[in-house]
């Protein structure tokens, strides 16, 4: 089965990433807006047996963080995605890379940057229109972040959460 570990902000920021997701990502219907700690993997049963108490005891060690949402932006030229990018806070990326090190026989295929996909498989004269419009408006948003969790991929292609792990002692 394929899964991945993401991060699902709270309600105002998913109301706003929504508000352009419907229109540009069609996979807006597949999973809410998030951000991803790591991409997807394929991992029989056994093997979640053992991924999900590392996950919890890495969920121990961290403490709720604040992640701030500054800017539209692009992956072009090497895809038509365009972002909110979150600003790659100790915190944040620390726990990716602890994830990412659980998981050592799986390389990720590009460089970690956090963000929340707005659009995606868009042409290039779309990419254009868009991002040139969005890249003008001015972003200062704020989230905390007091959980991840681990989601599968079901067989129609949405993604669903298969487990919660909260952030810092309980």
């Amino acid at each position: 089965m394929k899964y991945g570990i993401v991060i699902f902000p709270a309600k105002p920021l998913q109301d706003f990433v929504n508000s352009y997701r419907k229109r540009y990502d069609p996979h807006y219907t597949h999973i809410p807006p998030h951000i991803t700690l790591k991409s997807g993997f394929d991992a029989d049963d056994q093997e979640i047996k053992t991924i999900i108490p590392m996950l919890h005891v890495m969920a121990h060690r961290f403490e709720p963080f604040d992640i701030t949402v500054t800017k539209f932006s692009s992956f072009k030229p090497v895809n038509n995605v365009i972002y909110l990018k979150i600003d790659p806070k100790d915190d944040l990326v620390n726990l990716h890379n602890e994830i990412e090190a659980q998981f050592p026989n799986h390389i990720p295929e590009y460089v970690y940057v956090p963000h929340i996909t707005i659009g995606q498989k868009l042409t290039n004269d779309e990419h254009s229109d868009v991002f040139g419009s969005l890249q003008m408006l001015k972003l200062n948003k704020q989230d905390q972040v007091d959980r991840f969790h681990l989601v599968y991929q079901l067989e129609n292609g949405s993604w669903t959460v298969y487990e919660t792990f909260r952030l810092g002692k309980e």
